[in-house]
């Protein structure tokens, strides 16, 4: 028996049976459906791009994998020396993984070992060697032992990543959360957050301007900017966890391009939504802290699927794919199409409508108002999967005009039908 990811086995409605897909389009047991979601935000490009499809054929036809443990690969190399080039500032260092919540553990751990290595926590493996060496060695303030992250905040559920979450929803069995502040984002909160406790973060980790699961709450980057001068102030790593948000859904190629954190988590739509896999990005300052004659200092991580050669291979071809045909632009029009359509809806059962960039989102008062939906949207060929009293569209961003009007006029007709 297949057990589905968020749901209620017993009461969940059948799952749509998809038999191919081609552009924006599901082909399925329902008919032809247009997917709003993008596969959770990852099909960019769409699915069955002839592009994505020949990188993955032709590195088939050499090898599908091998570890990195004592090898390497050119898929992996080209992948990394073209993210090194593309990504802003010194986010140089390619740490691969095999989905966004593993990079985020990924992250969090090489923050806390980061300030291990530099002696900003208990059992500092150079504190211990220059101790036994009878070598001083400076030391800042405070043990590095808490996480700063955000209210509603969703990194993922494995159980690091749940921790520095903050929904109800998804972490609901996992109520006790230690060595970890969450905060609204709003800038007063921040700045008390770091006079208060500043001191004892090892890193901030947040969803740059747009926070996914937690319910597609959108906020300013002025607190980005806050951010960044106070984790310098303080010495504390920033971290931006841009699995969901990056390649251009917040109408920004990465946020990191606004503000430039010392920790990069990309996933989801790295590969172009086709295969699993994610990289954590570090600047050189977190990179040399790893780096030297100890072994004791390695950073000692290992997921199987690391840089997988088929998942390098198309991945490439993606971000190729979104640099030489100038996503940027058809975000821009998304955005314009999606604000005009919905940035006027009024409705008592509405709270509020939200568009940035590759995300239109309205949030209901009552999660009740959207039972029904999901039935609705297939009766008028789109597939749309809201979730709590949020109903949102994250688009392929090869979608068409008319093909984006139709997942809009479907969102919009649930709250103007007769």
């Amino acid at each position: 028996m297949i057990w589905y990811p968020y749901a209620q086995m017993k009461t969940m409605a059948p799952p749509i049976r998809v038999e191919r897909a081609d552009g924006v389009f599901l082909h399925t047991d329902k008919g032809i459906l247009i997917d709003a979601v993008s596969s959770w935000w990852s099909t960019i490009h769409g699915y069955n791009h002839p592009v994505l499809n020949a990188a993955i054929s032709d590195q088939l036809g050499k090898f599908a994998h091998v570890m990195l443990g004592g090898l390497t690969h050119d898929p992996v190399q080209q992948l990394t020396d073209k993210l090194s080039e593309w990504l802003p500032g010194d986010l140089d260092y390619c740490f691969y993984s095999d989905s966004g919540s593993v990079a985020v553990e990924v992250a969090l751990k090489m923050a806390l070992q980061y300030n291990v290595n530099r002696g900003c926590a208990r059992h500092s493996v150079l504190a211990l060697e220059n101790a036994h060496h009878g070598n001083a060695m400076p030391v800042p303030t405070g043990e590095r032992n808490t996480v700063l992250a955000l209210k509603n905040a969703y990194h993922g559920d494995t159980f690091k990543a749940m921790e520095v979450g903050d929904d109800e929803d998804y972490h609901f069995a996992f109520p006790h959360k230690r060595g970890v502040v969450h905060i609204p984002t709003r800038i007063d909160a921040l700045e008390k957050a770091f006079s208060e406790k500043g001191n004892t973060f090892y890193c901030m980790i947040v969803e740059p301007l747009l926070q996914g699961a937690g319910g597609m709450k959108m906020y300013d980057c002025s607190f980005l900017r806050r951010a960044r001068e106070l984790c310098d102030r303080y010495g504390v790593l920033l971290i931006f966890d841009e699995v969901a948000t990056g390649f251009g859904r917040t109408g920004n190629r990465f946020a990191a391009d606004l503000v430039l954190p010392d920790i990069l988590v990309l996933g989801k739509a790295l590969t172009g939504g086709y295969i699993g896999h994610a990289v954590t990005v570090a600047r050189r300052k977190v990179f040399e802290a790893f780096y030297g004659d100890d072994p004791r200092i390695a950073f000692m991580h290992g997921p199987t699927f690391m840089g997988n050669a088929l998942a390098c291979r198309v991945a490439l071809a993606s971000v190729r794919l979104f640099e030489e045909e100038n996503y940027m632009q058809k975000i821009r029009r998304i955005e314009k199409i999606e604000q005009s359509v919905l940035l006027g809806l009024r409705d008592e059962r509405i709270k509020e409508v939200r568009v940035m960039g590759g995300c239109a989102c309205i949030e209901v008062v009552n999660p009740s108002v959207l039972e029904g939906f999901r039935e609705y949207a297939v009766s008028h060929g789109v597939f749309c999967r809201p979730f709590g009293n949020i109903l949102y569209a994250m688009v392929p961003y090869v979608i068409q005009e008319e093909q984006l009007r139709t997942v809009l006029n479907v969102m919009r007709s649930w709250f103007t039908r007769g």
